[in-house]
């Protein structure tokens, strides 16, 4: 076996960057709807996230195995393509963050992997199967499974609790959220944290350090685990208030059904070895929750432009993966060249952020929350509301169409 080189160094601690952004774009899946709904405090719900995908790291390495044995053809690989990957997906995952849209981490890492790989190997080092059954089906019936999942959840939960006292109801479903939440954290970890155990996988076994098909070792689970908790930890603040308030407005019971709902998605996906999107389960999850409500509305002007994200995140990623690698397909300095324009463009990033800045003080502000728009304001309107609501009142009279008769009658007496 080769000495670990510069170039696998350098894989490694880039595939960990990746693994942080990560953690910070993916914590609303988790903890958005908790945190809108005021289960926990914004600082502890993070907290508690990021210990839960630390250990879900652990529990398994079967979609670590998908990216890393699966997707690729490994004899076609450099470390080089794993570094332009790792370059076309950071950049997706920070984009898509600064403007608060959820977009699915896993297919920005598939990606910006494709489109290194077609560019260094040609289209035939790509696995169409794989691509197909593990990633593109599954992106298509996670939302769809994990949204009529919540809706009749959502509608169970509220069938049943028609007769408790609601305010002991939504302690208790508050305290579920927090079970559920903790669930998701570790299905994250669990399904997350191994694409980039894989993606450095695939940089060592490329790069002669581990034999072919071999199984992520003990160093590589750790070094993820912690770098994606640490990412957890950081929160990603615009985007949980996407999620929690900007897709839909969250009772309690909503977000109890919803979180549980991914949860089993994703668990389940994990262990069929699918590299699913986490983002793209809780997303779907929260939208069926919203419809499961009477009364409930989805804002679909911020979930059309969330579809759109998630239709661009695999061809984008490809796209700026392949033109790393064709740059660093030059030598040394070609790779030292996409390195440079990664820090600029990660830092330039940052420095547009600044000028709106979201955290767990204001995450849960929503004065500048979208329109219900007009195909959610028709579903309220023809959509009996809750058990319970007071009716609104009729409207009265205006005052001047009321002076206008009196003054009337008055002049034909």
């Amino acid at each position: 076996m080769e000495s670990f080189s510069l170039i696998l160094a350098i894989v490694v601690v880039t595939a960990l960057a990746f693994d942080f952004t990560n953690g910070f774009h993916d914590t609303a899946n988790a903890m958005a709807t908790t945190i809108s709904t005021g289960a926990m405090k914004p600082k502890v719900a993070v907290a508690m996230s990021a210990v839960l995908n630390l250990v879900g790291a652990f529990l398994s390495v079967e979609v670590a195995n998908t990216i890393s044995k699966g997707l690729v053809d490994e004899a076609g690989i450099r470390p080089e393509v794993i570094f332009a990957a790792l370059v076309g997906a950071i950049l997706w995952n920070l984009l898509t963050w600064l403007v608060g849209l959820p977009s699915s981490s896993s297919h920005a890492l598939m990606g910006g992997l494709i489109g290194a790989t077609i560019a260094s190997a040609g289209v035939g080092a790509v696995h169409g199967d794989v691509l197909v059954t593990k990633v593109l089906i599954p992106a298509i019936a996670a939302p769809l499974v994990a949204g009529i999942a919540a809706m009749l959840a959502t509608r169970l939960t509220y069938s049943l609790g028609k007769k408790a006292d609601g305010e002991a109801s939504r302690k208790g479903y508050r305290a579920g959220q927090i079970a559920s939440a903790g669930l998701v954290s570790l299905a994250h970890g669990t399904n997350d944290a191994q694409k980039t155990m894989g993606i450095i996988t695939l940089a060592l076994v490329a790069g002669g350090t581990l034999a072919p098909d071999s199984d992520p070792p003990m160093w590589v689970i750790l070094s993820a685990g912690i770098a994606i908790a640490l990412g957890t930890y950081l929160g990603g603040w615009r985007i949980i208030r996407t999620m929690g308030k900007g897709l839909t407005d969250l009772q309690p019971q909503q977000g109890f059904a919803a979180q549980t709902s991914a949860a089993t998605v994703i668990l389940a996906s994990s262990h069929l070895g699918f590299s699913l999107s986490t983002t793209h389960s809780v997303s779907g999850a929260v939208m069926g929750a919203g419809l499961g409500r009477k009364g409930g509305v989805v804002r679909w002007s911020t979930a059309t432009r969330m579809f759109v994200a998630w239709g661009l995140t695999l061809p984008a990623a490809a796209l700026v993966g392949a033109l790393a690698e064709y740059v660093t397909g030059f030598g040394a300095w070609g790779t030292a060249l996409v390195a440079v324009f990664l820090v600029a463009s990660s830092a330039a990033i940052w420095k547009l952020s600044r000028r709106e800045i979201v955290d767990h003080t204001n995450v849960n502000d929503t004065d500048d929350a979208e329109p219900a728009g007009v195909v959610t304001t028709a579903m309220a309107a023809v959509t009996p509301p809750p058990a319970g609501t007071p009716a609104e009142p009729v409207p009265s009279i205006p005052a001047q169409a009321t002076a206008e008769r009196t003054h009337s009658t008055t002049t034909t007496v």
